[in-house]
């Protein structure tokens, strides 16, 4: 007995029917459809008004749903257009630690840019001393003229033993131990000058403490030299010639800070090189030595006509603490940079 093969079909039911009619409603075109619309050389002002012609704004209708992800401290079904914040969120939890300061910037905004080079002519510190050099320096050679210029006499004139020497008044004083101050303070300039060009910017101090520690080694430098003269010079000469001597070397030592002071200026405010500031600088050493060099054979040797015991005697108390000073000032170079 054969069996015949049986197609059956599946008449739609009415509901399926219905599920699967779709309902055509009218779709407003997005603007990249209106503009298409148009030939390819449509000017903008074109496209503008077909968008306008063809989109029309609708209404916003805010749903009226609660909303389920609500942040923490928020209660549910609260508005969404409600964008004000809980306690929770507008205080911290370290809101109460005295080391909870919102009010300091945390970070640093932006790229950091390479530190502009240090420069005495940016520096409105060393720019207001280097001003008051000057402004007190003319001041005091004013009112000190005649006084200059009896020490500059003295300096290539000896008085004889029967002559008596002019003493100097309290402000006259006052003038040279202010110039020797003003020469420690410009060598020191000189000497950070020096070795901010040779050694970099890399110290372990600021420039106003390198500055304040070159003064004070020159400082002591000078002390130390006329202490030294004055332990030589009083035993073995004539009280007399030392005083004047004394008075001469406050002289000399004013004086190199007077030469010294354009120098200084012409380096920080005119970009002067610091190979020609060496060699101005050494011309004045020289100078200042060969001054010094006159007046002791002068006042000391004179009479005694001792070559050796000049060169001796020179050589002991100037070209010796001036060597001691140069590696004191070499050392201190060292120390004072950071070597990485």
């Amino acid at each position: 007995m054969l069996k015949v093969d049986s197609v059956v079909v599946e008449e739609p039911s009415v509901n399926t029917i219905k599920e699967k009619v779709v309902v055509q409603r009218h779709r407003q075109p997005t603007p990249q459809e209106v503009v298409s619309w148009l030939p390819e050389d449509a000017t903008p002002e074109q496209q503008d008004s077909v968008i306008q012609a063809h989109i029309k704004p609708s209404t916003i209708t805010w749903s009226n749903r609660p909303d389920t992800l609500h942040l923490p401290g928020h209660k549910p079904g609260k508005d969404i257009r409600d964008v004000s914040l809980p306690q929770y969120y507008r205080e911290s939890f370290f809101s109460g630690d005295s080391l909870f300061h919102p009010e300091l910037a945390g970070g640093r905004s932006g790229v950091a840019g390479d530190p502009i080079p240090y420069t005495i002519a940016r520096d409105d510190l060393m720019t207001s001393l280097l001003l008051a050099c000057l402004l007190l320096g003319c001041v005091a050679f004013i009112q000190s003229r005649d006084f200059i210029i009896r020490q500059i006499k003295y300096i290539f004139y000896v008085p004889s033993y029967g002559t008596s020497v002019v003493g100097e008044t309290a402000t006259e004083v006052r003038f040279q131990l202010f110039l020797c101050l003003q020469t420690c303070l410009l060598f020191s300039i000189l000497f950070f000058s020096y070795i901010h060009v040779h050694y970099g910017d890399t110290f372990i101090f600021d420039q106003y403490i390198i500055i304040s520690i070159g003064t004070g080694v020159f400082i002591a430098y000078f002390l130390l030299k006329g202490l030294l003269y004055q332990a030589v010079n009083w035993p073995f000469f004539h009280k007399r010639n030392n005083v004047i001597w004394i008075k001469s070397y406050l002289f000399i030592v004013s004086s190199e800070g007077v030469l010294l002071l354009p120098v200084v200026m012409l380096q920080a405010y005119f970009k002067l090189s610091a190979e020609s500031s060496i060699i101005y600088t050494v011309v004045v050493i020289i100078l200042a030595k060969l001054l010094s060099f006159y007046k002791q054979f002068v006042l000391f040797f004179r009479q005694k006509a001792g070559f050796l015991q000049i060169f001796l005697y020179f050589c002991a108390l100037e070209i010796v603490p001036l060597c001691a000073l140069l590696r004191t000032l070499a050392i201190a170079a060292d120390y004072l940079k950071i070597n990485f």
